[in-house]
């Protein structure tokens, strides 16, 4: 009996530690670099208010005049919706500001850290709720 218990305390505690790192493998910061940030400006393509993250699409002309989509990813539409945020936030068409952690290896996408709208009022991912 006591051979079963400790397999099925094994195979239990084994389970867990898997789920673990594949939670904190989810939760990874290696794409992004922590040490900069970078403000890109352009037209609201699309908003992706889904779980587990959000998602911003962002029409950005740049030096050469072309217009390039950047990825940028945010928390959720629960840790947001409790800054104020709702899925209407970002429109299409809206001109916005965004500052980003880029990403390590220069593509264009981030993680998103706050946004400025045409009418000044300021987006932030993190701190006090959104006026």
């Amino acid at each position: 009996m006591t051979s079963r218990r400790t397999a099925w305390v094994g195979v239990v505690l084994s389970a867990v530690m898997m789920m673990a790192a594949t939670a904190a493998a989810h939760h990874s910061f290696a794409p992004f670099n922590m040490e900069a940030e970078k403000t890109i400006s352009g037209t609201i393509k699309k908003f992706d208010w889904t779980n587990p993250h959000t998602w911003i699409w962002l029409d950005v002309t740049n030096d050469k005049g072309t217009v390039e989509t950047w990825g940028i990813e945010g928390m959720s539409p629960n840790y947001l919706g409790r800054r104020g945020w709702t899925k209407n936030s970002l429109k299409p068409g809206d001109k916005v500001s965004i500052v980003v952690r880029p990403m390590r290896d220069g593509s264009t996408g981030g993680m998103f850290l706050r946004a400025t709208l045409a009418d000044g009022r300021e987006l932030r991912q993190s701190g006090q709720p959104v006026d």
